[in-house]
């Protein structure tokens, strides 16, 4: 418990800890554990995905909510064993699992919300004007995403994909790993010109520590 209870503390970037990607509502509903199984290298990882990709969301957005993050590998198996909607251990792109891979290898991702484009999708708005900001504003590797609230998994790597799937109507691939977009720069910053300015929030000064 203790050990666990250390794990949560562990402070992945500026606003993120280990904590805010453990809870599993599997887990909790069929008292499994979600205990990694390589705990150094889930926080190598998760550091990176944190710094690169969801402190800057956090500093235009606001707050970020994380829908499904860190899966260990025996709770993905179960949850795939039992069509919970978790991808097989094995398939390359399932994002979940951080104590995989070495190298080029390695990866790390969550199933995140952006609340304040949630609201305007709810109302209709084009979830492409989300997708082209962030493959103009971010390293990702791929981003799938879906339905409800317009959820994204957002996934890093060290070499990344870039690579774009959606769940939403028009389904399918909006961009192929590999390829330029078929919409080009001006059209894409067209869809998103409302949106906050990149990394525009204020947030307060980090307290420099002095010599006693």
């Amino acid at each position: 418990m203790r050990g666990l209870e250390n794990l949560g503390r562990v402070r992945l970037s500026r606003y993120f800890f280990m904590r805010d990607f453990l809870y599993s509502e599997i887990a909790n509903m069929h008292e499994l554990s979600n205990i990694p199984e390589d705990p150094d290298r889930v926080i190598e990882n998760g550091r990176a995905f944190c710094q690169t990709l969801m402190d800057p969301l956090e500093e235009t957005f606001g707050r970020i909510a994380v829908r499904s993050g860190y899966r260990s590998p025996s709770l993905n198996r179960f949850g795939n064993e039992n069509r919970l909607n978790c991808a097989r251990n094995d398939n390359p792109l399932e994002c979940h699992i951080w104590d995989r891979g070495e190298g080029d290898q390695r990866i790390a991702g969550a199933s995140v919300v952006i609340p304040w484009f949630a609201d305007q999708y709810e109302s209709g708005r084009d979830w492409r004007d989300l997708a082209w900001w962030l493959h103009d504003h971010l390293t990702y590797s791929e981003i799938w995403f879906f339905p409800k609230l317009c959820a994204f998994n957002l996934v890093w790597r060290p070499v990344p994909l870039r690579r774009i799937d959606s769940y939403i109507a028009p389904r399918g691939h909006l961009l192929v790993a590999g390829q330029e977009p078929e919409e080009p720069l001006s059209q894409r910053k067209a869809r998103y010109a409302d949106f906050p300015q990149f990394r525009g929030i204020s947030m307060p000064a980090v307290a420099k520590q002095t010599d006693a």
